[in-house]
């Protein structure tokens, strides 16, 4: 099993940044990658550091992982009022670990 918690939402006037934390407990020698979703994935991370980003963040977002912290993080700059909603974190291991989500909210 894997546990996931997330945290550094918020609220934030456009163009701002917030980071985001997703930090992995139990198993984590079972994750291979974890990602950002919100209404669809936003960034992944694979254990060898492949990176994938949405269109819709290239370039404002980026992600990176501790893998001795067993955190990946979600730094976001020039945040858009479409960008808020409730931010999740997957491990995908022996199967998809989610964490409880962390609200975003941009204001224009």
């Amino acid at each position: 099993q894997v546990q996931l918690v997330e945290s550094g939402g918020g609220v934030v006037q456009a163009g701002g940044s917030l980071r985001l934390s997703c930090a992995a407990s139990g198993s984590v020698n079972d994750i291979n990658s974890m990602a950002w979703y919100r209404h669809d994935l936003v960034a992944s991370i694979t254990s060898g550091g492949s990176r994938n980003y949405s269109d819709s963040v290239k370039g404002r977002f980026a992600i990176s992982r501790d893998s001795a912290k067993n955190t990946v993080y979600l730094q976001m700059n020039n945040l858009r009022p479409e960008d808020s909603a409730v931010y999740y974190c997957e491990a995908d291991g022996y199967r998809d670990y989610w964490g409880q989500g962390t609200q975003v909210t941009v204001s224009s």
